[in-house]
């Protein structure tokens, strides 16, 4: 079960190319701060936006008390991977109240430019999540243009509570198994309770192994760890390409420190201005807009496992499936069966990339016959499960960051079932399953510190938006909203389908943002790319 819907692309298991997104349950506890009130200064040290507020920008000049992290030198040693090497950067665990004693050491990567051409400084890179691993990113499939790569040094930072950089964690492998297995989309009260309790014991698990660093990975904070790595980095402006969660996180940092903006790219991105429930449910229909893309294709293949008749009836019958598989799980060859909700998380795992359509094609067919194999191991790609049953600490760091950021998506169980019809609407096949799993954060041990709001960096140089049409995670619609929301920025759409553009096989997408890289100039007004 997806501790909050932790939207990517399986990199693993379906294609070369990894892009992260924000779970739809970012949110908090179940109570508010009672000690939080509009415009109180939180923990990060910066000022909580009332709602419908903008995010308001930090001081220009760096505190006294943060001038030793800024000021850091960093430490390059090689890391085991040809071409790259690695460091460790100093960051307050809270930027309101900075002590060495409990600093948290940040892992960083970089790959040096490699000419032609003179050097622009550093291009820092993260694929969202929040909980991906910028530097597996980095050292595995990017930069794609290698005329990117000759003028940058490529760089990455595991965000805190991230991978290599003090990781959150929660559960044992064993303990995380049978997480994923718990039932997605409870159909009698003694099941919503199982499903609850679940939750309560991942936040349990989380609060005892990760202490008081839960309190202090938001977005915001992360942010402001880009700046610190920026000014060590010796860059005046800081230069990003952001997919996903990414895009919040390089928004995040535009309204903070607008003046060191460089050259953004923020694609397949996010609104921040909406609340917990509107994105789970925003969410929801972009998948539903993939699902009918994928439907509309698959009938039209001889070897469609869900009839040949139209989308509408494809859904209905891989409804049908999923309930099978609610009452009887289906074998995989080892000791875990295929059960309603991993084989559920595989199907959306594959929605990610239509590249991805043809193996979904084959697996659903396999699970119907009997055999579950092929959809465990895309839910298992999804949950970052190894061979040897390991996890890594993506979906920990997942709720993590999610909880922090926003109130809670719900906060009882009554509350879901009474969006339930509006999620349904959203999505007649995944409408349900998504309601459910943002109840999530409703059980999570630490308050939000955050709120939805506006970001609007003025005073910012020109920023990159991309979106893609039928985009399932990041729907088009944010897209066009952070672009209008920026006081400068451009929105390029990208027609078509899967999760964020950039690399992906558009060069039209490609050539505009390598333009906007390596020549500062932004893509027209209003440019669509097929």
């Amino acid at each position: 079960m997806a501790t909050s819907r932790l939207l990517r692309t399986p990199a693993a298991a379906v294609l070369a190319a990894t892009a992260l997104l924000i779970s739809g349950c970012s949110s908090g506890s179940s109570t508010p701060d009672a000690d939080a009130s509009p415009g109180r200064t939180t923990e990060a040290g910066v000022q909580r936006p009332v709602e419908d507020a903008t995010l308001q920008p930090l001081p220009a000049a760096v505190p006294a008390d943060l001038r030793p992290y800024y000021d850091q030198k960093l430490s390059w040693r090689p890391c085991g991977v040809a071409g790259f090497e690695c460091t460790t950067m100093k960051a307050p665990l809270d930027y309101a109240e900075p002590s060495a004693a409990t600093d948290l050491k940040l892992a960083v990567a970089r790959k040096k430019a490699t000419g032609p051409g003179s050097r622009l400084g550093s291009l820092m890179v993260n694929p969202g999540g929040p909980g991906g691993s910028a530097i597996d990113y980095l050292q595995q499939y990017a930069p794609q243009p290698a005329s990117v790569r000759a003028r940058y040094d490529m760089v990455a930072m595991d965000p805190r509570g991230v991978a290599r950089s003090a990781p959150v964690t929660c559960l044992s492998d064993k303990q995380m198994d049978r997480y994923t297995e718990t039932d997605q989309t409870p159909d009698t009260p003694a099941e919503v309770d199982k499903l609850t309790a679940a939750f309560r014991y991942f936040a349990k698990g989380c609060k005892a192994r990760s202490g008081k660093l839960l309190a202090h990975v938001s977005t915001i904070e992360a942010a402001r760890d880009m700046d610190v790595l920026r000014a060590a980095l010796g860059d005046k402006k800081l230069t990003y390409v952001g997919a996903s969660y990414g895009t919040y996180l390089g928004a995040t940092y535009a309204g903070l420190f607008p003046t060191r903006v460089g050259r953004l790219v923020l694609d397949g991105a996010m609104n921040p201005d909406l609340d917990s429930r509107t994105v789970n449910r925003d969410q929801t229909a972009g998948f539903n807009t993939a699902f009918t893309a994928f439907a509309e294709d698959c009938i039209k293949q001889r070897n469609c496992p869900l009839g040949r008749k139209n989308a509408e009836d494809a859904g209905r019958q891989l409804s049908a499936f999923f309930k099978k598989l609610d009452a009887q799980p289906v074998a995989t060859g080892e000791e875990r069966k295929l059960t309603e909700s991993l084989a559920m998380t595989g199907v959306i795992a594959a929605m990610y990339d239509q590249r991805a359509w043809p193996m979904l094609r084959e697996y659903l067919a396999q699970a119907k016959a009997g055999n579950g194999r092929g959809l465990l191991a895309l839910s298992d790609s999804y949950y970052e499960r190894e061979p040897d049953g390991s996890y890594a600490n993506q979906m920990y760091a997942n709720p993590a960051v999610n909880c922090l950021d926003l109130a809670p998506a719900f906060t009882s169980p009554d509350e879901v079932r009474a969006a339930l019809p509006s999620f349904r609407k959203a999505s007649p096949v995944f409408g349900e399953n998504f309601a459910w799993v943002a109840l999530n954060c409703a059980y999570w041990p630490v308050k939000a510190s955050g709120t939805a709001h506006r970001i609007e960096a003025k005073g910012a140089a020109p920023i990159v938006v991309v979106g893609t049409t039928r985009d399932p995670a990041t729907p088009y619609t944010w897209a066009k909203a952070l672009a209008q929301q920026l006081s400068h920025a451009t929105l390029l759409t990208y027609e078509g389908d899967g999760h964020t553009a950039y690399g992906r096989g558009s060069d039209c997408i490609d050539t505009e943002i390598n333009t906007y890289l390596l020549e500062g100039t932004a893509p027209p007004k209003n440019k669509r790319c097929t």
